[in-house]
């Protein structure tokens, strides 16, 4: 039994349970559907935890402060 992080876990068994109930039908952007619903709840969440500092949320998630900017404006969190 590997030691798998409780994100890993649970990513696996959401995504699985999504192929399950597609029965048999072919997926399509997986890789973007799980992006889009991971990556929005994580920037909202580090971005309260920063009390909305960008410079600080971009160096909690170790990616640069434009970078975090541009995912903030796709994800239409900015005030």
């Amino acid at each position: 039994m590997t030691n798998k992080h409780p994100i890993t876990e649970c990513i696996e068994t959401q995504l699985q349970a999504y192929l399950t109930d597609l029965k048999g039908t072919p997926p399509s952007n997986i890789y973007q559907m799980v992006l889009a619903v991971v990556e929005k709840p994580m920037l909202e969440l580090v971005m309260r935890h920063a009390k909305q500092n960008q410079s600080l949320a971009a160096q909690y998630l170790g990616i640069n402060r434009n970078t975090l900017h541009k995912k903030l404006v796709e994800h239409q969190l900015l005030r």
